[in-house]
């Protein structure tokens, strides 16, 4: 009987805007036969997939996103493979597009064993964004920013250093500031509050990819909040959910920020932004009186 090999592989999508860190982990433990190895439904979430070649196997990694992704296909704990091109390996995927990112070539018999981890962040870090200027994300409320840019509180990352904090009411609309694709939608989170309640950190959330490459973020909007899709593509000015204050947030609040893809990572920009009453002077820092929205 010819020996099964081990497989131990993830996926880590680096899409969390309020930490710009790893957001999720989908693992597949097993001892997949040929024919299981080929299988794309192995509970990685689309990204990828192994299929048997000659003296080995091939690794697909696929972009389900409907925006282009930068993805590292990394090994962990191999034992009796050789991969071509060596691992890590890079590359950047457009939207729905599949590639064969490495072959990997079992030098060992028996004791072979073969872990892979696929990292992604969303966009494509060859964006030149062009400095539009954003429309306000909400109409009908006043303007209070409660963070700005830099804000010691929890805009000190890369990901969020030039984010803003609008205070709005629960179950505000909030507007696209800029038309574009939306990238990414989360929506599984149902409350909010300081760290000691909610640990985890996530919030509901929309990404919206625009035509230069930039990435607006609107986070810790409500529970069943959000009314756009992964794909559709919305206008200025079109709704996209309603405010909330899911994830780690002390107050209800609007989070706001522009970001790119800085090589594998998500990086804040700076921005323009124009209300009713003409273009905002946006704050750097949070305001003495801040309740300390995050």
């Amino acid at each position: 009987m010819r020996p099964l090999l081990f497989f131990v592989a993830s996926v880590v999508l680096l899409v969390l805007p309020l930490a710009g860190q790893a957001q999720r982990l989908l693992r597949w433990n097993g001892t997949p036969s040929m024919a299981a190895a080929n299988s794309h439904d192995s509970g990685l979430g689309g990204w990828l997939r192994l299929e048997p070649a000659s003296g080995g196997f091939q690794a697909w990694v696929e972009n389900p996103w409907p925006g282009p992704a930068q993805v590292r296909l990394v090994a962990r704990d191999n034992v009796g493979f050789e991969a071509v091109p060596s691992l890590p390996a890079t590359a950047v995927l457009a939207a729905g597009e599949r590639r064969v990112v490495a072959r990997l070539y079992r030098i060992q018999g028996d004791t072979a064993g073969l872990g892979l981890e696929v990292q992604a962040v969303p966009g494509d870090p060859r964006a030149l964004p062009d400095g539009q200027l954003y429309r306000l994300p909400f109409a009908q409320a006043p303007v209070r920013i409660d963070q700005g840019f830099d804000g010691a509180f929890s805009h000190h990352d890369l990901a969020n250093r030039y984010a803003l904090d609008f205070a709005l009411a629960e179950g505000t609309p909030v507007l696209a500031a800029r038309e574009g694709i939306v990238l990414q939608v989360e929506d599984g989170f149902r409350e909010g509050g300081p760290e000691r309640v909610v640990p985890a950190g996530g919030a509901n959330q929309v990404r919206i990819l625009h035509r230069d490459g930039s990435m607006a973020v609107y986070a810790h909007l409500a529970p069943a909040g959000i009314t756009v899709r992964p794909g559709q593509w919305v206008k200025v000015g079109e709704q996209i959910a309603r405010s909330g204050h899911t994830g780690l947030s002390t107050a209800p609040h609007l989070h706001f920020a522009v970001q790119v893809n800085a090589g594998l990572r998500l990086a804040g920009i700076p921005f323009r932004m124009v209300g009713p009453l003409g273009e905002l002077q946006l704050p750097h820092g949070a305001p003495p009186a801040s309740p300390g929205a995050r």
